[in-house]
């Protein structure tokens, strides 16, 4: 198998806003908190299926050995995996399209995706720190919500490698590998973006619980759900509806409330996770939504 590994940057200091951000500041990842990370949920399509647990942990077991190791290693996936993302991927293609933001499409194109084939995280990983300095670390399951956001102050992104169960495509309870690189990766690639995702990160390290309430609304609202303003028209980046048919789809419909964004709405909207979501927030570019949340970031 290929193997890619992570290294501290060789800057000691990362300068971003206001912020010095040292390498020795980095928490272990054996240190990481994770919420039943050996376990599927009884709601889960694959929760049942004893081939699916065993894949699945095994492939969780190579996320874990990164974390002992720093070492990245490819995951050999099966005939049956690939389906599901040619799959979801395919359908997912015209959609995108039409709706996705024209900056995302052009960076699956330049991360060389394809719909035939599952994008390796290690290949994924070269190509962000050619040209964002960002970086993947594999991971096996949920993470606490501040040392999920933490690892961003370090241009570090966590992701999961393993794929939803086959016999629900088009669902999945958890972070999977199509959530992963069809939602967030290529946005990474943006510099605006990208550096607008360690602010985010540096804001967790030294936020109040009230304060990491917020962050974890903002980020529900951009990175996961957000829509960007383009030539008038509007657009969507975030990658909950990204890698999402059902998500994209109902986000243009008219049962959703498009906002222009709004810091303080923002961050003080309830949301319900599993539901789709009624009300979506639309930023004028994501060098503003980077200025904007410097500020707010800078007032913790």
């Amino acid at each position: 198998m290929l193997t890619d590994t992570i290294q501290p940057s060789t800057d000691p200091n990362i300068e971003i806003a206001n912020f010095t951000l040292r390498d020795e500041d980095l928490p272990e990842f054996l240190d990481m908190k994770f919420e039943d990370i050996n376990q599927l949920a009884l709601d889960h399509p694959g929760a049942s299926d004893e081939a699916y647990r065993t894949r699945r942990d095994h492939i969780a077991s190579l996320a874990k050995n990164f974390r002992e190791t720093g070492t990245i290693t490819d995951v050999e996936y099966t005939d049956e995996e690939q389906g599901v993302w040619r799959y979801v991927a395919g359908k997912l293609e015209d959609l995108q399209q039409k709706y996705a933001s024209p900056f995302y499409l052009g960076a699956k194109r330049d991360l060389g995706f394809s719909n035939d084939r599952i994008p390796q995280l290690s290949e994924m990983n070269r190509r962000l720190k050619e040209l964002t300095g960002f970086r993947l670390a594999p991971i096996e399951g949920l993470v606490e919500t501040r040392a999920f956001l933490s690892w961003l102050s370090y241009r570090v992104m966590l992701s999961t490698q393993y794929i939803r169960h086959h016999s629900h495509p088009a669902y999945t309870p958890e972070p999977d590998i199509v959530h992963e690189a069809i939602g967030h990766i290529p946005m990474f690639t943006n510099p605006n973006f990208a550096d607008y995702s360690q602010l985010v990160g540096h804001g967790a390290r030294i936020a109040t619980d009230k304060q990491l309430e917020e962050l974890g609304r903002l980020y529900w609202f951009t990175v996961e759900f957000g829509m960007v303003e383009h030539e008038g028209d509007i657009k969507a980046y975030g990658a909950g509806l990204l890698s999402s048919f059902g998500e994209l789809e109902h986000a243009f419909s008219d049962q959703v409330e498009r906002r222009p964004f709004n810091l303080e709405q923002v961050t003080n909207h309830e949301y319900t996770y599993s539901d789709m979501q009624p009300v979506l927030y639309v930023v004028p570019s994501y060098a503003e939504l980077k200025e904007v949340t410097r500020k707010y970031i800078e007032s913790f």
